[in-house]
């Protein structure tokens, strides 16, 4: 809100940076590697494709493209819960393929603006895991596509000095909501923790797409 989306991108990366390392000790025993094994090559030719494209595609493009994706599949996944059928499962042949790819618009969106969970909710929410699997999962990937961004930021001049200092005021707040969040997925009931997930993803959707709106001059 007060600054420009690049300056707020660095910003960001070392407090989400600081969380992944806390979070990673914390559910080291409590992850999925099939999925990070399909998603993790994609989620680093998608961080590759966006320093390669950073210049030439907007970043209202990819926010909107990812609010569309994420609210029709966010509004599918209410209408099977309040049906008695919380999630559907992806036991398709191109399932592989299909979480590559998710990883490339995970790295992608990420790189771009931060915004590279709702391609991971979207495939990982129909593998029906655990909650503490599926935070553990997301936090393995997206810790270690953060690191991998490091490089790309440092070279577009986004890491510096004076924007460390910021991030480090955020510091004790980001691990005290880290701490806390990691306890509350451990006493959820699961299908509990399905909707709260799927009603976020809805939630985030529509702040995408509303974002995308007000950058085209349309909110």
């Amino acid at each position: 809100l007060v600054t420009d989306p690049f300056t707020a991108v660095s910003l960001m990366l070392p407090i989400m940076i600081l969380q992944d390392l806390m979070v990673v000790l914390i559910y080291r025993r409590s992850y999925d590697p099939g999925i990070l094994a399909v998603m993790l090559p994609g989620g680093i030719a998608g961080i590759a494709l966006a320093y390669l494209f950073a210049k030439m595609v907007s970043e209202t493009v990819v926010l909107g493209a990812l609010g569309v994706i994420s609210l029709m599949f966010s509004i599918w996944q209410m209408f099977l819960y309040f049906r008695g059928n919380p999630s559907v499962g992806l036991a398709l042949r191109h399932d592989r393929a299909l979480g590559f790819l998710a990883g490339v618009a995970s790295g992608f969106a990420s790189a771009i603006a931060h915004a590279g969970t709702p391609p991971f909710q979207i495939y990982a929410m129909s593998k029906r895991l655990r909650p503490e699997v599926y935070v553990g999962t997301s936090v393995f990937l997206f810790g270690a596509v953060n690191v991998l961004k490091l490089p790309s930021f440092a070279a577009l001049g986004l890491i510096n000095a004076p924007n460390l200092g910021v991030s480090a005021l955020y510091f004790p707040l980001a691990a005290g909501a880290s701490w806390v969040g990691s306890r509350l997925v451990r006493r959820i009931d699961p299908q509990q923790f399905k909707f709260a997930i799927t009603l976020i993803l809805l939630v985030v959707s529509l702040v995408l797409v509303a974002q995308a709106l007000g950058q085209a001059g349309l909110l």
